[in-house]
């Protein structure tokens, strides 16, 4: 080939080439953003409507559904739309189809959601609408706690100073805090002097907006001077709000004042959201990245820019501590990767040594392949990729396939050189003759990567990068094959060839290296000439290779049943989160007591010297943190455990297990699941709240509540599946107050005169009605709230007690609720979920000790009994990582067929011919046979990186058959018979198939072992890859010789008498 020729008569020019790409490569590792995993574009706009005190269900009915409806007809591109409904909040989530404008998505969801406004209840806020995407997780969480400190001091601290610290760093998104207690001034209302007095909590609520607020005064002009004008439109100190008038009694000429009737004073609101670290009370402060900021960039932001400031600036006391620090396990997993790679490299190397007897030759391989790995490394940054752990896991796998173009073409000089050929020849034509064969085998390698197309969801983001950074790197190192390689060959040989000359001519014995090299060709032919007997052995037989390849085709379908399926191979990254679900109903101040109890048996099952930190987060977070919410906590009686362990720490899991078993022992009332903790299973479970969901969605709520619960207690005795409850609330107490609008009129009373007395004394008036108070010290606004104090309300007595109205006239005694209503105990769904504006029940649930694929089919039994029960349009459907699975395994078939077909037709473009492809495709069901050899032997699963590896050795296992083929076919046109060219073939090409396919072998094993953080994620990749190679070479020197004699009797081709043209 030309390339070669002109590279040896040009050598400084490549050689200045090879120094750009060790700068620019370099340049590159230093400044591409380092994280866990690539960008996973998949956009996700939220929405939060908040109406706080309205009921689920009138909630559901009056906002959840009917802006569901608006969003559908407005926003284009939609995939999906869910939603959960829970008592005064609704939170959407709008999926939308891969590849949408974001931008435009979101402004067509603010434009209908405003359009609708007008048509919903009174009083309503516009809703919250924030973009998000799968990458957008927590990588730190800051704890704020102190002895002298309030919860309200704390939480304020964290929201109007540290917040705004963390803003500018970039590429952070900063939910509010969680925990603490939200300051309010409240004005505190006493019914019993309320009716006294003949006033109405609305009368109170009213005199504080007209009383309290802020207008503008203007500007007058006196003489010369221009003055502006304030007023006292709102008190300096909350205090003063008491003296507010609220009537002139008409007998005596008295003020009745706010103070006679309630207390305002600088409180909190009630609070909703506990967080504890170690049992103590604290704020806790999340810190999420945007979709493509690197993690550690943020994380190291934090740690040396704004942190030393924030504690050298916190008030005295003030303890801010840095948890679940996610940058550590990034961290620790792309230097596991890295790591892995230069041992990789290193083993390689060193079995290239043992091969070729050459250290040069050895060096010229060595210095080839972070050449090919940084040129990668650096189109990679260009074109806006990062380095993580696929790309990495990508780079470390290439190695092996790197090693391939300069070992195959190093090899061919030797076994030129060593037939006595002249060097400057022998670099020549080494390179030359096999320049085409290399390029067919690294497209077939590159093409098998097209499968990667197929996928959806988070796995394409996934692996696309890594097949680029595998694709990238294959053909830099075919460049550096046919340039560097020659030249450096052409070099370093010469002088190992005086070298051996002077030592001759002195007398002096051969060197060590070549010693040994002497002794490993001797057995190496030694083994030759056994593989030579063998080959004629099978070749003159008919019946042993069929029988033999029907027998392991056989075992291995038999053992592909064996395997099991997962989507992802499980990581222990060393934290769990257990979550917590008292019975419905209950306080946040009960939950809290039952989570101290569930902390007790953690402390007990969990050793000190292996616990790092328990944190607890019970109930809902406040309105501006649920856009970044999984949605999992529905209520005060819900929250999150999340424990830290040490290192060295038993396997996580087994703790898990103990646990499980213990808390619904002893505590068998409340509901207990574990959800992932660590940043992968979180970024793979995008948009799934559990592993395994089944799903009811329809209008027939009663049936479908029914058939629910007999398919959760079935499933839940499916051996593997843990973990089994239903996420939606359907038996919440409740209190209903039926009023009798008769008896109202008669008392002078409408409907809406008792429901607004009623939502200002349990609401607050700050529902439908906001009011402010500004704080004159830092100019910061805080919520104003009329409502009559919780410790007040403590029976039904008290709540007939509601002040309502005045009766006619000021002489008269009040109504209370009880004279116009009646009140009784009822349970309701209080959690309702929509999918596609359609009514949902969930059953959630996750797999432990049993793949995946095995339990979605006893899953699938139990659905099929019960789907007939259902009424029609209601249907039952299996969601979560089961249908991620199926879907990835699908069009991961697919795109391995439209792989072995491109493959298969390159090799028709480069053999000329349709059968010579087909002799090395049929070779290729040994590489699957030895795929489900090694995950069976392994114990590992079919799962998404597991078919990733069967596509790469695929592609390698082709590209050796296809060097063996070529062989043959040159043989041929010599005048060997078929039987002769494929012995010749297979004893020519015994050498660099060996070498390569172990060189890949080596290089795959530190993956394979899955050490480090994180390496379980490429750990099953790496085993396909080595079973592959090793039946896959094996079927490379003995199946695909005795195709060929079988199949290529006669050299034949299509318009032969044109071939001279």
């Amino acid at each position: 080939m030309g390339i070669v020729a002109f590279a040896l008569r040009r050598p400084y020019t490549f050689l200045v080439a090879g120094v750009l790409i060790l700068l620019l490569g370099i340049t590159a590792v230093f400044r591409t953003p380092t994280d866990v995993f690539p960008n996973i574009d998949i956009p996700v706009v939220t929405v939060v409507w908040y109406y706080d005190g309205l009921d689920a269900a009138e909630t559901e009915k009056r906002i959840s559904t009917y802006t569901e409806f608006s969003e559908s007809f407005f926003v284009n591109n939609l995939r999906t739309i869910e939603s959960q409904t829970t008592p005064g909040l609704v939170l959407q989530k709008l999926y939308f189809q891969p590849g949408v404008n974001v931008d435009l998505a979101v402004a067509q969801t603010v434009s209908a959601t405003n359009s609708i406004r007008a048509l919903l209840p009174p009083g309503i806020q516009p809703p919250i609408i924030m973009q998000y995407s799968a990458s957008s997780v927590p990588v730190l969480q800051l704890s704020l706690s102190s002895e002298k400190l309030t919860e309200s001091e704390l939480y304020d601290y964290g929201i109007y100073r540290i917040r705004q610290q963390l803003a500018p760093i970039p590429g952070t998104m900063l939910p509010p805090p969680y925990g603490g207690k939200i300051r309010q001034v409240m004005v505190d209302i006493d019914e019993t002097k309320l009716a006294g007095v003949g006033l109405t909590p609305l009368d109170v609520s009213n005199a504080i907006n007209v009383q309290n607020l802020t207008l503008p005064g203007g500007t007058v002009k006196f003489g010369a001077t221009q003055y502006d004008v304030r007023m006292n439109g709102m008190p300096d100190v909350a205090a003063r709000l008491n003296d507010v008038p609220l009537k002139r009694d008409p007998k005596t000429g008295a003020i009745v004042r706010i103070a006679d009737v309630a207390q305002v004073r600088d409180g909190t609101a009630v609070q909703q959201n506990v967080v504890r670290r170690e049992g103590r009370r604290s704020v806790l402060l999340s810190i999420m990245k945007a979709g493509n900021a690197s993690t550690l960039s943020v994380v190291n932001a934090i740690r040396n820019q704004v942190l030393p400031v924030t504690r050298a600036a916190a008030p005295a006391g003030m303890k801010i501590e840095e948890l679940f620090d996610q940058s550590l396990f990034v961290k620790a997993a792309i230097t596991g990767v890295a790591s892995e790679a230069v041992i990789a490299g290193l083993l390689t190397a060193a079995m290239i040594l043992a091969f070729l007897a050459s250290w040069r030759s050895t060096i010229i391989v060595a210095v080839s392949i972070p050449l090919a790995i940084l040129s990668s490394i650096a189109v990679l940054s260009w074109t806006g990729q990062t380095l993580n752990l696929m790309t990495l896991g990508g780079l470390a796998l290439a190695v092996g396939i790197l090693v391939d173009d300069a070992t195959v073409t190093i090899e061919n000089i030797h076994r030129i050189r060593h037939e006595g050929t002249e060097l400057r020849q022998a670099v020549l034509n080494g390179a030359s003759e096999i320049a085409l064969p290399t390029l067919v085998s690294t497209l077939a390698i590159s093409s098998v990567f097209v499968s990667v197309e197929f996928l959806v969801g988070p796995s394409r983001f996934l692996f696309t990068p890594m097949a680029l950074a595998v694709v990238y790197a294959m053909l830099a190192s075919y460049a550096i094959s046919r340039t560097l390689v020659p030249i450096f060959a052409a070099i370093l040989l010469r002088s190992e060839e005086r070298q051996t000359i002077r030592r001759r001519d002195a007398g002096l014995p051969p060197d060590v290296i070549t010693r040994f090299g002497i002794a490993f060709d001797r057995r190496f032919n030694q083994l030759r000439d056994s593989y030579v007997r063998q080959l004629h052995g099978l070749i003159e037989s008919g019946w042993k290779v069929p029988a033999l390849a029907g027998v392991t085709v056989l075992a291995a379908g038999f053992l592909a049943t064996q395997v099991g399926q997962d989507f992802f191979p499980t990581i222990d990254a060393g934290e769990f989160k257990l979550h917590v679900r008292a019975p419905e109903g209950t306080r946040i101040e009960s939950t809290e007591r039952l989570f101290d109890q569930v902390e007790d048996v953690i402390r007990e099952v969990v050793p000190e010297h292996e616990r790092s930190l328990v944190l607890d987060n019970m109930g809902v977070p406040f309105r501006y943190s649920m856009p970044f919410d999984d949605g999992t906590t529905v209520g005060p009686n819900d929250g999150q455990i999340m424990v830290e362990l040490k290192e060295g720490h038993r396997p996580t899991a087994d703790y898990i297990r103990t646990l499980r078993t213990e808390l619904a022992r002893r505590f068998p009332d409340s509901v207990f699941y574990f959800q992932p903790a660590d940043i992968v299973t979180q970024i793979l479970n995008f948009g799934l709240p559990a592993q395994v969901d089944i799903r009811i969605s329809g209008y027939d709520a009663a049936n479908n509540r029914k058939v629910m619960q007999e398919v959760r207690q079935e499933v839940s005795r499916i051996p593997g599946l843990v973990d089994v409850h239903l996420h939606q609330q359907i038996a919440a107490p409740e209190l209903a107050i039926a009023i009798d609008r008769e008896r109202a009129l008669d008392l002078g009373l409408t409907l809406n005169d008792v429901a607004r007395n009623v939502m200002v004394s349990l609401a607050s008036s700050n529902t439908v009605t906001p009011n402010f108070w500004v704080d004159p010290a830092t100019g910061i606004q805080y919520p104003l709230a009329v409502q009559t104090p919780q410790y007040r309300v403590n029976n039904l007595g008290d709540l007939r007690n509601t002040v309502i109205a005045s009766a006619i006239g000021s002489q008269h005694s009040s109504a209370l609720l009880s004279n116009v209503a009646t009140i009784k105990r009822g349970t309701a769904q209080n959690v309702i979920s929509h999918s596609n504006i359609q009514p949902t029940l969930d059953v959630d649930a996750s797999a432990e000790g049993r793949d995946l694929g095995s339990i979605a089919r006893d899953i699938d039994r139990v659905i099929a009994r019960h789907r007939g029960e259902l009424s029609p349009g209601n249907v039952i459907t299996v969601q979560g990582q089961i249908e991620s699975m199926h879907s990835a395994f699908t069009r991961l078939g697919i795109g391995l067929m439209v792989a072995a077909i491109a493959v298969y037709l390159l090799m028709v473009v480069n053999f000329q011919s349709f059968m010579d492809p087909f002799v090395v495709v049929l070779g290729l069901p040994g590489a699957m046979c030895g795929i489900v050899f090694m995950l069976f032997v392994t114990g590992t699963t079919f799962s998404v990186p597991s078919l990733m590896g069967a596509i790469m050795s695929v592609g390698v296992a082709s590209a050796n058959s296809i060097l063996l083929v070529t062989f043959a076919k040159e043989r041929r046109s010599e005048g060997l018979s078929a039987v002769e060219a494929a012995v010749a073939a297979g004893q020519a090409r015994l050498r660099p198939i060996l070498m390569t396919s172990l060189a890949m072998i080596i290089g795959m094993l530190p993956m394979s072992l899955g050490l480090g953080d994180g390496g379980e994620q490429n750990a099953p990749l790496g085993r396909a890859v080595i079973g592959g190679l090793m039946m896959g070479t094996c079927a490379t020197l003995f199946i695909v010789p005795w195709l060929y004699t079988r199949l290529r009797k006669r050299e034949s081709r299509i318009l032969e008498e044109y071939s001279h043209v």
